[in-house]
């Protein structure tokens, strides 16, 4: 970093003591910045912080800046260790305190996890990569275009955070108390941490290839060995993204409107499938700034805001989306520059700019050494090199990720925007205004029984047409021409440049029903399919249409069917009843069948599992005996090649396609054998009852965890645990249900049940680290207190004022 001036100094010093407040500290600076005279002060920091049972945090402040100063007080009180941990990835600070060849912080038994589920490069690769990829300078040209009260949020933030270290100085929890690396931030910081929530679907999906395409000293071209018959590894873009789906990110969600509620008010479900340990835990908050912002829900790591949640008259929630937030370029390199970092567009050269970073590692003797490389970067984007998938940097092409949340610096605005929102009409328009979702749905009700979903995340603006023509040149790795413009990213009147405006895609807005569980915006209503606008339709980047959805989808929208079909209004007990209905559907799907021929099968493996199998109930309750070996069975069966006896029906997504087909029977049974014998190896009885063999440890206490995974298995409530199974069991939970949020509205405001089932904390001496995960256990929803006498009412009820 450039040395500060003196003024600049100061203005961090007075902000890290809170001698000014924090708005008039920014504004002083900033003003001083551009030669203006500075304002005064205005008023002292003054911050109500309060919680309620189970440790729910609820921040009540005159403006942003101290807002951020109370949330981050509290986030600092239960989350300390993980927190600063976590801040050493986004400065490219690990192998500093860590050493270069380890990797970031996992959960190990009661202790935090600061490991990320996005990025698994050692210290020194992520270092590099945090460091080259992120670019302050256009961070803070983004944010200096954003609003006061993003800007405050974060100034403040810091602040808050600073004065937790202060008070509690020597007194931190034991897993990082007196740790070097528990350090005072700037606000720059908070613009890193939340710089690498944007992209984790985009660039740290391809972080490994991005650190290879940087530099030690010079450029030096690579045989482009990897080209033309040899390629191996061209769908591994696609493969990563569908294992961010499958096995790291998840959410279901459901709103219900007028046509469909008993009160004729919506109704939304919320169930983000997160991790439980990692740095992308959610924190339970309500955050106040009278007259102006009232959400309550959860933040979601550093992030001061909620993301997902409810004010007086909109409940809204989040899920993966299955658009494509990048694209990848070739460029054409000059051959008359030997450093090979000259390309062409539209036939003139244009030298790309690079970057120069230094990491330091520690070493096994305690002293350091300075590492450094040179990443480069087209007006598209960043090199990156993968030479198996024929991504290679030669003397005559390179290929370049664009990523359009790579500098996306309107998350703070955005979620401002959906939070002060008064109608689903309302969010909508912020969507389209700000644009800064990075790669979430958003599904939202109001109190006057509209509903929405929008996917308005950040999509290059690639229309279906640029797909089919001569641009593209590598479809499975979505490369595009480089050296032409024409192949470029367009651009829409009121978006970002290069950006889809969101009024252009997916959404709905209905009065009956819109849900998502990360399948296309094609099955949002089961009623009215989605295809978007013709000849085309949407743009392929946003995802497929008239696909096979994934069994977690089904079940979401069969249960819906199901309840639609007895004619009567919904309540919010009916969705938290399906939220938590646990049904396999796979086993609704096959067992009728595979049971049926079973009665034809001599082996006694196969007997003894079937006998199990015919009184299991097909749910995933603690009490659901059959549970565990169906699991076991299904996860070798599901990927048995044209299994389904009823092929699927794009005209019926839900219910197909379904049965076994007869040339299918011999693998189940033989997969069916398979599991039956593991089991019967680990002495697991076949009538296993699913508590006792899947539960979370906290504290040396077992919690038994109902729910199965998902996708694979059609489980609405998925839970992936962290061990496979052995002797005892399913071993704590990785990711799944993490918050969930049932929300509807009175002539009062919101009436909300919620559980943040992980609990608020991640030090195991807090009374709020384990808490909610018996709340889960035994399906109990807590009410959530919103309005200030409710709040005071709350039984655990407790309040201090923070000031400066």
């Amino acid at each position: 970093m450039k040395h500060a001036t003196p003024f600049a100094a100061i203005c961090r010093l007075l902000a890290a003591s809170m001698l000014l407040s924090i708005t008039a500290v920014l504004s002083a600076c900033s003003q001083q910045a551009e030669g203006s005279p500075a304002m005064p002060a205005r008023h002292a920091v003054n911050v109500e912080l309060a919680r309620t049972s189970h440790g729910v945090v609820h921040v009540r402040a005159d403006d942003f800046g101290a807002l951020g100063y109370g949330i981050a007080y509290a986030y600092a009180e239960d989350n300390l260790c993980m927190f600063a941990d976590s801040l050493l990835t986004v400065q490219g600070e690990r192998s500093r305190f860590f050493g270069g060849d380890a990797h970031a912080t996992q959960r190990v038994g009661d202790e935090y996890g600061a490991a990320s589920d996005f990025i698994h490069l050692r210290n020194e690769d992520s270092d590099f990569f945090f460091k080259g990829y992120l670019d302050l300078a256009e961070l803070k040209a983004g944010y200096a275009a954003a609003s006061q009260e993003a800007r405050d949020l974060l100034a403040g933030y810091a602040a808050g955070y600073n004065r937790f270290l202060k008070d509690n100085a020597g007194h931190y929890p034991a897993a990082c108390n007196k740790a070097a690396w528990v350090r005072p931030i700037t606000a720059e910081d908070l613009y890193l941490v939340i710089a690498e929530k944007a992209l984790h679907a985009s660039g740290e999906v391809f972080a490994a290839e991005i650190v290879a395409g940087a530099v030690d000293g010079a450029v030096k071209p690579e045989a482009a060995s990897g080209t033309g018959s040899r390629l191996a590894d061209t769908t591994f873009m696609r493969q990563r993204l569908d294992e961010l789906s499958s096995s790291k990110l998840g959410s279901n969600a459901l709103a219900l409107g007028k046509e469909l509620t008993d009160s004729g008010r919506g109704i939304l479900l919320g169930n983000p499938h997160y991790p439980w340990t990692s740095t992308d835990r959610f924190y339970q908050a309500h955050m106040t700034v009278p007259g102006r912002y009232d959400a309550m829900g959860v933040i979601l790591g550093g992030i001061p805001l909620v993301v997902i949640g409810f004010n007086h008259d909109v409940a809204w929630t989040h899920t993966v989306t299955t658009a494509v937030h990048f694209t990848s370029f070739r460029l054409k390199l000059d051959p008359a520059d030997p450093t090979r970092t000259t390309y062409f567009m539209d036939g003139k050269p244009v030298k790309m700019t690079s970057r120069k970073v230094t990491v330091d590692v520690l070493q096994p003797d305690g002293t350091y050494a300075s590492r450094s490389k040179t990443f480069y970067f087209s007006k598209q984007g960043a090199v990156m090199v993968k030479p198996d998938a024929g991504m290679v940097w030669s003397a005559s092409a390179v290929t370049v990720l664009a990523d359009p949340n790579r500098n996306n610096t309107r998350l703070i605005d955005q979620w401002i925007g959906i939070g002060s929102a008064h109608s689903v009409h309302e969010l909508k328009a912020s969507l389209d205004k700000i644009v800064g979702l990075p790669w979430v749905n958003t599904i939202a009700a109001d109190r006057s029984g509209d509903t929405l979903y929008a996917d308005a995340s950040v999509v290059p603006r690639v229309g279906a047409d640029k797909f089919k023509s001569d641009c593209m040149l590598v479809p499975p790795l979505l490369t595009f021409d480089g050296s032409r413009s024409e192949c470029g990213w367009g651009r829409d009147g009121g978006a970002p440049e290069g950006i889809q405006a969101p009024d252009g895609g997916p959404w709905m807005i209905r009065s009956d029903y819109v849900g998502n569980s990360n399948d296309s915006y094609w099955l949002t209503n089961a009623r009215a399919l989605m295809a978007g606008p013709a000849p085309y339709g949407f743009s392929p980047l946003y995802g497929k249409t008239g696909v096979e959805q994934k069994l977690r989808t089904r079940v979401g929208f069969s249960q819906l069917q199901d309840e639609l079909a007895q004619h009567r209004r919904f309540k919010i007990d009916d969705v938290q009843r399906l939220a938590f209905a646990n049904r396999v559907h796979a086993a609704e799907l096959v067992l009728p069948q595979l049971l049926l021929a079973c009665k034809g099968q001599g082996d006694a493996a196969v007997q003894s599992a079937c006998k199990a199998l015919a009184v299991w109930d097909r749910h995933a309750e603690l009490d659901s005996r059959g549970a565990v070996l169906f699991r076991e069975f299904w996860n070798i069966a599901s990927k048995i090649p044209n299994k389904w006896g009823k092929p699927f029906d794009p005209t019926d997504p839900v219910n197909t396609p379904s049965g076994v087909a007869p040339t299918a029977m011999p693998a189940m049974f033989a997969a069916l054998k398979q599991a039956t014998k593991e089991l019967q190896g680990m002495k697991v009885p076949l009538n296993a009852r699913l508590g006792d063999f899947q539960g979370d440890i906290r504290n040396g206490v077992r919690v038994p965890v109902h729910g199965a995974i998902g996708d694979i298995d059609g489980s609405y409530n998925s839970i992936h645990m962290v061990s496979q199974l052995g002797a005892a069991g399913y071993r704590n939970v990785a990711w799944g249900t993490s918050y969930v949020q049932a929300v509807t509205f009175n002539d009062d405001g919101p009436v909300a049940h919620a559980m943040l089932v992980y609990g608020q904390s991640t030090d195991p001496k807090s009374p709020w680290y384990a808490d909610q995960v018996k709340l889960f256990s035994d399906k109990q929803w807590p009410v959530l207190p919103f309005s200030r006498e409710a709040i005071k009412r709350d039984a655990h009820y407790a309040v201090r004022i923070l000031s400066e």
